[in-house]
């Protein structure tokens, strides 16, 4: 954690890309390679989180979808969106069933176990992949239909690294004032995993967290050939840390490269609103995806949906520009659902929309904006 402090004076600003409409080919239905073993806790249950959430885009698995079962080794893990070979070729209409580890690598246990000690350097958001979608060109857009996101390991930890967290100095935000010290808080999963127990560092005091776990990295390739940190959102989705990345949900993502190059990583268990202290909760978990590819359709910014909600992600700084990119771009989805004027939709959107912020410690901040489907008027 404590090099994201560093890393954010290094980082270029502009993140444009054009996205490049191609001619369609065929999509490859080549042979899928298939792991000896499923991850741990993985079962060949495809289920949908459905409970009080809301209805999901993907009812069921097709029949016939090819299935990916992929268990990577630490060696095949990688550390950046971009500029990394692909570990496997996937067939548009594959379900992938996979594991991801932690934002630490793996090497934070206990309470005792400082990130700056324990970590590799720049091993930051591992991510499992990158995996090729065959087909996939600029100007398209690959969906990602979340099946299950669980957690993989009985513990999750959180770390507090000095100068990287929303209400420290930085080095945006210089302050005179001194850095609280680097600290890890371990916490144990109940029986049930349905919620994760911490303590304080004196063990006076502890705490339950419900666990709502989600995957605070899923991305492709950035566009303009850049290799962006896995700390870093954006346009291509990235470390989002959005906890609408869930079970349930769709995320459709923007095609900038040949073959989109999807990778994901950074299971939460939990995370409060802001991710103000720079880590959620954190855990290694098994992961089942379901990959789409669109054709001829751009999504310059990344969009979650289900049956009832649409959502937009908007990554920058000020916050204030994060919350203007998913802003925009709902009030482009409600002009071409509805066929409104600007300006109406503008006033739509400005009367039934939320807009939580996700986390304001990255890079670039993140602002999620959504909107409840019924209530927007057809054309």
């Amino acid at each position: 954690m404590h090099r994201r402090r560093a890393f954010l004076t290094q980082i270029p600003i502009g993140l444009a890309g054009l996205f490049t409409a191609c001619r369609a080919r065929a999509v490859d239905n080549g042979t899928l390679p298939t792991s000896a073993s499923a991850p741990p806790g993985t079962s060949g249950d495809t289920s949908i989180v459905r409970g009080p959430h809301p209805a999901p885009l993907l009812r069921e698995l097709p029949a016939n979808a090819p299935t990916l079962r992929w268990v990577p080794e630490h060696r095949d893990l990688v550390y950046t969106f971009g500029g990394a070979a692909p570990k496997h070729h996937i067939a548009s209409g594959t379900r992938i069933v996979s594991w991801s580890e932690d934002c630490f690598d793996g090497a934070v246990k206990t309470a005792n176990d400082l990130p700056s000690r324990v970590m590799t350097a720049g091993h930051d958001n591992p991510q499992t992949g990158p995996f090729h979608i065959d087909g996939a060109e600029p100007g398209d857009t690959i969906a990602v239909h979340l099946l299950k996101v669980e957690p993989a390991r009985d513990y999750a930890v959180s770390s507090f690294a000095p100068g990287f967290g929303a209400l420290v100095g930085t080095d945006r935000t210089a302050m005179l004032a001194a850095d609280l010290p680097e600290t890890s808080w371990r916490y144990d999963l109940n029986a049930a995993r349905t919620t994760a127990r911490a303590a304080s560092r004196d063990g006076k005091h502890a705490w339950e967290v419900p666990l709502l776990p989600f995957l605070g990295c899923l991305g492709v390739a950035p566009a303009a050939a850049e290799v962006r940190s896995t700390i870093v959102p954006g346009p291509f989705g990235g470390n989002m840390d959005c906890p609408e990345v869930r079970a349930g949900n769709t995320v459709f993502l923007g095609v900038n490269v040949p073959g989109a190059l999807l990778s994901f990583g950074d299971g939460h268990y939990a995370m409060g609103d802001g991710e103000i202290m720079g880590a959620a909760i954190e855990g290694a978990m098994n992961v089942e995806l379901f990959v789409e590819l669109v054709k001829r359709q751009a999504t310059p910014v990344p969009r979650i949906e289900n049956a009832d909600e649409v959502m937009f992600v908007g990554s920058g700084r000020p916050l204030e520009d994060a919350a203007r990119v998913a802003f925009k771009a709902m009030v482009a989805w409600v002009r071409e659902r509805t066929r409104m004027t600007e300006v109406d939709a503008y006033q739509c959107v400005s009367q039934l929309s939320r807009a939580p912020i996700i986390q304001l410690v990255d890079p670039e901040h993140t602002v999620l904006v959504k909107i409840d489907k019924a209530r927007v008027p057809r054309a």
